[in-house]
């Protein structure tokens, strides 16, 4: 039997979402405290791994299971192994080819920045803190040139080792609240730091260091090396993941984030 969760953490003090020999990552707690109520080895697969000190609020994940539980015992028996920062919030049956990955046909991100002139406290490793006011109006012109398909090479770590650059980004939104600046962004698929990298230009360009077109000539140059500064994991979460029908999971509470 194949069952998807949804899951829901704080990466601050995670390596990441994939499994080290050496190192916390969110898989190994998934993976341990699963197979305790299965009584039997679990490997998962999830929708989109994460970095160090990245936030999750709807990574979705699938495993295989021999034991016979029901869908409410599955999520409280896991989360009664799991620890305080990583928890399951639903579990539903899936056909055998449904795959959290390779089924996925978008997935949202969204980064937080707190806009103001003190540090977080409360919001600690929780948000990316700029002291200096960001014009949120230059940074929504720069994102609208990298809506649509395009190679993000720019865009991607050095070390990215997907085949090709070549992502399709649906929706770029920037906006604020209070003193919060959000950027909303989802694309069919993400390269390794695409995303911390795009909040970085779009950092630089709402502090007036640099044009909007900028960002278009980056992602015209298709070279990392003269790319912007990489912004911080603390204020990245993966929001949600989208999938073909049948399959409708519910939706995370954005207002966390």
């Amino acid at each position: 039997m194949r069952i998807a969760l949804g899951i829901e953490y704080v990466g601050s003090d995670f390596f990441g979402w994939q499994y080290q020999p050496h190192a916390r990552s969110v898989q190994a707690c998934v993976e341990t405290a699963l197979s305790k109520v299965a009584n039997h080895p679990i490997k998962v697969v999830c929708a989109g791994r994460t970095d160090t000190g990245v936030h999750a609020l709807g990574q979705v994940i699938h495993a295989d299971v021999t034991a016979q539980r029901s869908m409410r015992s599955w999520r409280l028996g896991t989360n009664t192994h799991l620890p305080n920062d990583v928890s399951v919030l639903w579990v539903q049956p899936v056909e055998e080819n449904f795959h959290a990955r390779f089924s996925a046909l978008a997935r949202h991100y969204r980064y937080v920045i707190l806009n103001r002139p003190s540090r977080p406290a409360v919001l600690f490793k929780r948000t990316t803190w700029a002291f200096k006011k960001l014009d949120v109006e230059a940074m929504q012109i720069a994102g609208n040139y990298l809506l649509g398909k395009h190679d993000f090479s720019s865009y991607r770590a050095i070390t990215c080792q997907a085949k090709t650059a070549i992502r399709t980004i649906s929706r770029l939104s920037v906006f604020r609240i209070n003193e919060r600046v959000i950027i909303d962004i989802s694309a069919n698929a993400f390269l390794h730091h695409m995303v911390r990298n795009i909040a970085g230009v779009l950092m630089s360009i709402g502090y007036g260091e640099q044009s909007p077109e900028w960002a278009k000539i980056l992602l015209e140059a298709r070279d990392r090396s003269i790319g912007g500064v990489t912004a911080p994991p603390d204020g990245l979460y993966f929001c949600a993941v989208d999938y073909p029908l049948p399959y409708i999971f519910p939706k995370a509470n954005l207002s966390f984030a």
